[in-house]
């Protein structure tokens, strides 16, 4: 028996592999006669041309069931076909150098993923996993080869799916083959191949590197996204043992769905407030089916990212749809963008060595009004619909607050004169990510009306880590004792201001973390949909006087190895 590591997406699955290699694994370059030039930068733009009609065909015809995030993800790669870094350079590539279409294209995207091997920022450097996507999309069309689009729904039944990367043109096709789980060598928790397996619901395990190379078609295969590993050719007795889990955690769901309605107070009276992350207005659904209270984040980055920033009717009907549809209160997250990239996707600027700590987020607004003043305007008029709430990210300091205030001032009177109506008392907050936020929290919480801790950059911020480096992500550690007391001093100062405090980043959404939050004082949290019925059960059954003391010990508790037994002990669990 093999075992293998990665991230791990939903539950367990078992079944036979099937192994599909990368059609882009081997490139040889030629040299061509000048005289053959022309013809094969046509051959070029030709099979440009097709992968692109393959993908507005997909985007045009996807079945009402799909996760709403595949729109999305094929508009964006519609949109990348597009890029001049891509194409147009490729182009000259092949003049200048003399070379056929297939090795030009290869050596125009290596230096684009050197581009994104440099960036900081966790989201833009996921975004490299979508140009080599489409990178193996336009050499299939130029081989002719498209493995994928070859496997029949007979051959993919109650079969573990084993690729290099999973794109959202593969998902589409697969949706309703009945696989049984999948495996791929690239992705992370980020991904978009992490939003793709969540949102076809199956059990995954991303990010393998070998996977392909290591497992053989028709192996046995365990994938255990719980954990995220994965097991070749187990023995009787193991896969006896995982088979009994299946069975346990169709018990398990069956049982969370019983909770659906059941108002969410901890065992000795406590309410707790749970809400849900969104990132498409289609997302509402899913909150909607778990009984969200409201949305605790909607990140409004993602109707911006790959694409011309849309306008403000734009962003006004899509918050308004949002608010509409949900009784409880929306918290809007002004633009997360990075200054990586323009919001347009047009040019990628690699002056900053450091994007994650350099334009980004509020900085990034505050320095394009244009882009920041629509979404205000758009948030404002979309208020009329119900409750709303605004969430500024990455704030470092007071002065930035003192500068958006100002901003918001105007957008309210440009609106009061030109007699467009709105709700002018939406409470502002801000996420705490920055550990100068976090510390200085109290600050922040006597000019705000709430804090939302975004635990994601705030434990890389705090352990000068990047969590999506695999060669550092063992240090990525949400109970180490500096994350703990940031994410106390925060709670403490919302009590101290009597404004609410909140978690929205995936801290939250972990059951192992419920209890010990509920010690710290937490009584708001926010997550993705999937996730809030497994929080509601441990929340339920939960005590948090007496896990008050249990806090108080974790917090003083240097010893990583003793903190991770106190928060698996049975006192602790049950």
């Amino acid at each position: 028996m093999l075992a293998l590591h990665g991230t791990g997406i939903g539950s367990i699955a078992i079944g036979k592999a099937l192994v599909l290699d990368s059609v882009t694994t081997e490139v040889t370059t030629h040299t061509l006669e000048e005289s053959a030039l022309e013809n094969e930068c046509k051959r070029f733009a030709k099979a440009v041309q097709r992968a692109k009609n393959g993908l507005i065909d997909l985007k045009d015809n996807l079945p009402k069931s799909s996760p709403p995030e595949l729109s999305a993800l094929l508009e964006a790669h519609i949109l990348m076909l597009k890029d001049p870094l891509l194409t147009v350079e490729t182009l000259r590539l092949i003049k200048s150098a003399r070379i056929n279409a297939e090795a030009a294209l290869q050596q125009q995207a290596e230096k684009l993923f050197a581009v994104f091997d440099r960036m900081e920022d966790e989201y833009l450097r996921t975004k490299k996993q979508d140009i080599r996507q489409v990178v193996d999309r336009i050499h299939a069309e130029l081989i002719d080869e498209t493995k994928l689009s070859r496997v029949s729904d007979e051959n993919l039944k109650d079969r573990i799916l084993v690729v290099n990367d999973l794109t959202p043109a593969d998902a589409v096709r697969f949706r309703h083959k009945k696989m049984a789980g999948f495996v791929t060598n690239l992705g992370g928790p980020i991904s978009h191949t992490a939003i793709l397996a969540r949102g076809m619901r199956l059990p995954a395990v991303l990010g393998l590197h070998g996977a392909c190379r290591m497992i053989r078609d028709n192996d046995l295969v365990v994938v255990d996204g719980n954990s995220g590993s994965i097991l070749i050719n187990p023995d009787k007795d193991i896969l006896s043992q995982f088979q009994s889990k299946i069975i346990l955690q169709q018990k398990r769901n069956r049982g969370l769905h019983s909770l659906r309605d059941l108002s969410c107070t901890t065992d000795d009276g406590v309410p707790i407030e749970l809400n849900a992350n969104i990132e498409l207005p289609e997302d509402v659904d899913a909150a909607i089916a778990v009984s969200a209270k409201g949305v605790g984040l909607y990140r409004t980055e993602f109707m911006f990212m790959n694409r011309e920033a849309p306008g403000e009717e734009e962003q006004y009907q899509a918050y308004s749809r949002v608010i509409k549809a949900i009784d409880g209160p929306v918290t809007i997250r002004t633009l997360d963008l990075g200054a990586d990239k323009q919001v347009d996707g047009g040019r990628i600027d690699t002056s900053t060595s450091n994007p994650a700590l350099g334009l980004r987020a509020i900085r990034l607004c505050l320095a394009n009004p244009s882009l920041f003043i629509p979404q205000l305007k758009a948030i404002y008029r979309a208020s009329v619909h119900g409750n709303v709430r605004i969430m500024i990210p990455m704030l470092c300091s007071i002065s930035e607050l003192e500068q958006v205030m100002v901003i918001i001032r105007e957008v309210k009177n440009s609106l009061e004169q030109a007699c467009i109506p709105f709700n002018p008392d939406i409470p502002i907050g801000g996420m705490i990510e920055v550990p100068a936020a976090a510390i200085a929290a109290d600050v922040f919480a006597r000019r705000l009306s709430f804090l939302s801790l975004g635990t994601n950059d705030l434990i890389q911020y705090t352990l000068a880590i990047d969590r999506v480096d695999d060669e550092v992500t063992y240090l990525y550690d949400p109970l180490h004792p500096a994350v703990l007391r940031l994410i106390r001093n925060t709670i403490e100062a919302g009590e101290q201001n009597k404004i609410p405090v909140s978690m929205c980043g995936e801290m939250a959404g972990d059951p192992i973390y419920t209890r010990l939050l509920l010690g710290l004082g937490l009584k708001e949290f926010s997550m993705d949909p999937t996730s809030l019925l497994s929080v509601k059960q441990v929340i339920l059954s939960s005590n948090v006087t007496q896990l008050s003391e249990y806090a108080r010990t974790a917090l003083d508790q240097l010893d990583m190895v003793k903190l991770n037994d106190l928060l698996t002990s049975p006192e602790l669990l049950h």
